[in-house]
């Protein structure tokens, strides 16, 4: 009898959901049409590729080719990819979260042309970035300035590594034009 009442409180569901008689096949199209776009945005911005750790894909819209080109001729390249300073590494659900997260900043301000010309990081990227500087270097740094950086006075003061290492990996803050001649790989599709 449950299962009967069941069915049933489906069926009204799904009648009460679904367009009347005279928009169904409009329904269908614009729903067809929106899958498609989705897909099609997905193929383009070749999304799948943001799920990898592969530095190029960080240059996918061209904005970041200043800062890709920089970190090519540093001394991180070889020990370090742009995930493994710019995402946190606490898990995977907050890496992933993270990259989800300012990923979609990026597309939206890449989107909407809205992208500056001085690309500066966000607080919450100059966050995983003292982490992970601290995470790698930890065996390298004096105890007595690894004790500093973990002071709440110091966190107070806004110190951070590159107050000092200014010019690591990235050289000097560059603009979009100032690297014009840079070469930037050509960016492999996922799905070709």
């Amino acid at each position: 009898m449950e299962n009967q009442t069941h069915k049933g409180s489906d069926k009204k569901w799904l009648t009460k959901s679904s367009p009347p008689p005279m928009l169904k096949m409009f329904t269908i199209i614009l729903s067809g049409v929106a899958v498609g776009l989705l897909l099609t945005s997905f193929y383009i911005s070749n999304a799948a590729s943001y799920l990898s750790d592969d530095s190029e894909t960080c240059i996918n819209c061209h904005v970041m080719t200043p800062q890709f080109a920089t970190w090519e001729r540093s001394s991180h390249k070889t020990v370090a990819k742009c995930n493994d300073c710019h995402v946190p590494h606490d898990n995977i659900v907050a890496k992933y979260a993270f990259k989800a997260k300012d990923g979609m900043r990026h597309a939206t301000m890449f989107t909407l042309r809205m992208e500056p010309q001085v690309i500066r990081i966000s607080e919450s990227g100059k966050e995983a970035v003292q982490q992970n500087c601290i995470r790698c270097h930890e065996n390298n740094i004096h105890p007595v300035s690894l004790r500093a950086l973990s002071n709440k006075m110091i966190h107070d003061s806004e110190r951070v590594c590159w107050d000092c290492h200014r010019e690591i990996p990235h050289g000097r803050v560059n603009s979009l034009s100032s690297v014009v001649y840079s070469r930037s790989p050509k960016i492999r599709k996922v799905f070709e």
